[in-house]
């Protein structure tokens, strides 16, 4: 797998092509770059260049949440409940 298939799934996990479409299309043209040459400094200056991309599209990517302590503890408060529930309908 090559930087450009890597950076390809960052991009989609980071929803890049939605929020920053140009961003994204260079930073996928700079990996494939580093994927075709052979050359280390072409190579190199082209790595500086979609490091900087990819720290820009990491920053603008939307913040999904995914839950928390707080979240944690009223989903089990719910499944408590529920299961409360069920055992006073049932008796």
């Amino acid at each position: 797998m090559g930087v450009a298939d890597k950076i390809a799934e960052e991009i989609e996990d980071l929803h890049a092509e939605e929020t920053s479409p140009g961003m994204a299309a260079v930073a996928l043209a700079l990996a494939r770059g580093i994927d075709s040459s052979d050359v280390p400094g072409v190579q190199a200056k082209a790595a500086h260049e979609l490091r900087s991309i990819m720290t820009d599209l990491r920053r603008l990517a939307p913040v999904e949440s995914k839950g928390d302590a707080v979240d944690d503890i009223a989903e089990q408060r719910e499944k408590r409940r529920a299961a409360a529930r069920e055992r006073a309908s049932g008796e």
